[in-house]
């Protein structure tokens, strides 16, 4: 299991919200099963359904 906030912590070249749900997907595909939302991504293109938005990329990391 991960935490979003883990992901920020260490990936410090991701600088919108895009690039975080890449980071997603790629842990996805390694082979990560579970994933713990404990913060909201802070950046500015962040939508309001983030949470939804962040299990989709997640579930299904090969989808676009």
């Amino acid at each position: 299991m991960f935490y979003l906030s883990d992901v920020l912590k260490q990936e410090h070249e991701i600088d919108n919200f895009q690039d975080f749900l890449e980071v997603l997907r790629v842990k996805a595909r390694q082979g990560e099963i579970h994933m713990n939302i404990d913060v909201r991504p802070p950046f500015k293109d962040t939508p309001k359904d983030w949470e939804n938005v962040v299990e989709v990329a997640f579930t299904f990391p090969n989808r676009s």
